[in-house]
């Protein structure tokens, strides 16, 4: 009998402990990298006053800085490594300084300018629709 109630205590404490559950995190960003693919690397120009370069002749917005490229495509920032791609979606918060600070003259579709026409479906991070880049406005610099 004591066999048993030990038995019955052992079974209830186990079925008592709560079972750890598995997390699963899921990111999905709705913009497609852009659709720039250059055969040669492309001609590229400095932005005055920045260590940051941009792509004249091209119709997307291209950057080049420190060996990879940038491109703010849809309200999202993409990063190649190289002049052929892949384009990797990246977060702004993970943009460096530089490329954020190039002035609006110098992008092809200036930030905010496809969400306002809606066409764009990306996070629009932070633009207010001033055309001012993203993370800039968040800081004050617009």
């Amino acid at each position: 009998m004591i066999r048993h109630i030990g038995f019955v205590l052992l079974l209830a404490t186990v079925l008592s402990i709560p079972v750890a559950a598995e997390a699963q995190v899921s990111v999905n960003v709705n913009v497609g990298p852009p659709p720039v693919i250059f055969p040669a690397p492309p001609r590229v120009v400095v932005v005055p006053q920045t260590p940051v370069y941009y792509a004249p002749d091209t119709s997307y917005n291209v950057f080049f800085y420190q060996g990879r490229y940038w491109s703010f495509h849809e309200g999202a920032w993409f990063l190649a490594s190289s002049h052929g791609g892949p384009w990797a979606f990246v977060p702004v918060a993970h943009v460096p300084p530089p490329i954020l600070s190039v002035p609006v003259r110098y992008y092809k579709v200036p930030p905010g300018h496809a969400k306002r026409h809606g066409e764009g479906h990306g996070e629009g991070h932070g633009h207010g629709g001033k055309g001012c880049p993203p993370g800039l406005a968040k800081q004050g610099r617009c």
